[in-house]
């Protein structure tokens, strides 16, 4: 199968996976043991957290592992919007986040805090303006995406998180799971406060990611125990899932710059075969993530171009992992107003490492021969 879903996850390096393994082998004792194998495991721990922190321009001590992306975002936006409610209950985020932040941001409306969703452009792009717009004394978060799973917009981020530390005391968040190992990702190449990552989108384990802040940032925990994690988040932390973590890590970012420019290449061909079909309007961009490209296809279910495209050995999502089972629209889809014609019609293509040149190729002759079977093309 030739596997065009990279967004909604992806297979993991086979480096990752012997580490993994070795890692529950020989360091499977609790880090918080003070016995020798205790301290050795709390020693492969503090290592890998370095190895995190170092890559994301931080300090080790302000790196936290978790269970993946939703937990991450859940962390950040409940622990930092609780610690803060006592300076302000306002939040600010975009129409287009992950369902993991906007859920999230229910949670807290429920519980009195003030949630203000921000509408985007027709290419998924948040205002900067708009959100210096929203900006008030009692606005303690801001939370916005750096790249969307589902369109593979790329919001201002160096530019709005500039803009929100002149105009407010705010805290910028930037959910940057789908960034990472594709575009450049830190602290000072973003200017943010606080990062959430998981591993499952750059070739690592799913069920292991991080949150990682600056050092003006606090929490209020969100899981309370035995103290572990700096007491932010408790329960024995797992060695091999934070080892394997910033292993893939590494290897996505010794890999960034290679891979960017093959999906640059290939997203650059996708499109201009995609342009001949007077019926496929593409909703990415030019603008957008490389490594993301999302069509619709006119008077077309999304479901029967994805079985169509399956048959030839292609996998695609219909949109996002998390709304493609689902019969209603994707709320991504929604914001940017697409024709009704269109909005039943859309299938995600994202690449990753697995791809070659050759499966590009095949994926442009197996559309086009499903498109000559649909009325008009």
């Amino acid at each position: 199968m030739y596997y065009f879903d990279h967004s909604a996850t992806t297979k993991p390096h086979k480096e990752v996976l012997e580490t993994f393994v070795k890692v529950n082998e020989e360091f499977y004792a609790n880090p918080a043991s003070i016995h020798k194998l205790g301290v050795e495991a709390h020693t492969l721990l503090s290592r890998a957290r370095k190895q995190v922190a170092e890559m994301l321009e931080t300090d080790e001590s302000r790196v936290v592992f978790t269970s993946g992306g939703t937990e991450s975002n859940h962390f950040a936006i409940h622990g930092i919007a609780k610690n803060l409610q006592s300076r302000g209950k306002h939040i600010i985020t975009s129409s287009i986040e992950h369902p993991s932040v906007l859920e999230a941001m229910k949670q807290l409306e429920h519980q009195g805090f003030e949630i203000e969703v921000l509408a985007v452009n027709e290419k998924g792009l948040i205002s900067v303006e708009d959100v210096k717009a929203s900006l008030r004394k009692d606005t303690i978060l801001v939370s916005i995406m750096h790249i969307n799973n589902e369109l593979g917009s790329i919001q201002p981020i160096k530019e709005l998180a500039t803009m929100i530390h002149q105009n407010s005391r705010a805290v910028f968040h930037v959910d940057a799971i789908q960034s990472f190992g594709k575009y450049p990702v830190s602290f000072v190449k973003l200017g943010v406060d606080v990062l959430t990552l998981s591993a499952h989108k750059f070739n690592g384990l799913k069920g292991s990611g991080i949150v990682a802040w600056k050092d003006h940032v606090s929490f209020e925990p969100v899981i309370v125990g035995g103290g572990q994690e700096y007491g932010l988040r408790s329960g024995t932390v797992a060695v091999a899932q934070a080892v394997s973590f910033a292993k893939a890590m590494r290897l996505a970012s010794e890999n960034q710059s290679t891979m960017l420019l093959k999906y640059m290449q290939w997203n650059e061909k996708l499109r201009s075969s995609l342009l001949e079909y007077r019926n496929v309007k593409i909703l990415s961009s030019d603008e957008a993530a490389a490594h993301i490209l999302t069509i619709s296809v006119r008077h077309l279910k999304g479901e029967v171009l994805v079985n169509a495209l399956q048959a030839k050995e292609i996998i695609v999502s219909t949109s996002s992992a998390c709304s493609s089972k689902q019969t209603k629209t994707s709320h991504v889809i929604k914001s940017i107003g697409l024709p009704d014609d269109y909005i039943r019609g859309v299938i995600r293509i994202s690449l990753g490492t697995s791809n070659t040149d050759k499966q590009i190729d095949h994926f442009i002759e197996s559309f086009s021969s499903i498109m000559k079977q649909v009325k008009g093309e």
